[in-house]
């Protein structure tokens, strides 16, 4: 795998990747943009806020699709494990990950959880 990204293991994301998520089945406000940018700051630089600050997404690269394959894996077990699934896009050498809770149509904590989650994976 090969990433740019740096950041060595047990800084930025620790808090987030200790907690778990909870259900959501609507009825909360979603997180506001300055929420959003407040917990983008615990995230390693590659995740990006969409511009309605409704989702996160980031994109990693790798070197061909079995390596792409066995991170998509590895997405599919934390998403399932934490009950939060990503949208995912999928192609040869990439993935592209988009987080948002669907019940609220905006962000939760458990976007946020997650996507640290996935930062925390050996090699990202």
């Amino acid at each position: 795998m090969s990433f740019d990204d740096t950041t060595p293991a047990g800084s930025r994301a620790d808090k987030l990747t200790e907690k778990h998520c909870v259900p959501c089945e609507g009825g909360v406000q979603p997180l506001t943009r300055e929420q959003a940018l407040s917990l983008m700051e615990q995230l390693q630089p590659r995740w990006r806020l969409d511009e309605d600050a409704r989702a996160i997404r980031a994109e990693w690269k790798f070197r061909n699709f079995y390596h792409t394959m066995s991170f998509v894996n590895a997405v599919a077990h934390i998403a399932n494990s934490e009950d939060h699934h990503p949208d995912l896009e999928i192609g040869y050498g990439y993935c592209r990950v988009r987080f948002n809770t669907h019940a609220i149509g905006g962000l939760s904590e458990n976007d946020f959880i997650c996507a640290a989650k996935l930062d925390a994976l050996p090699g990202t």
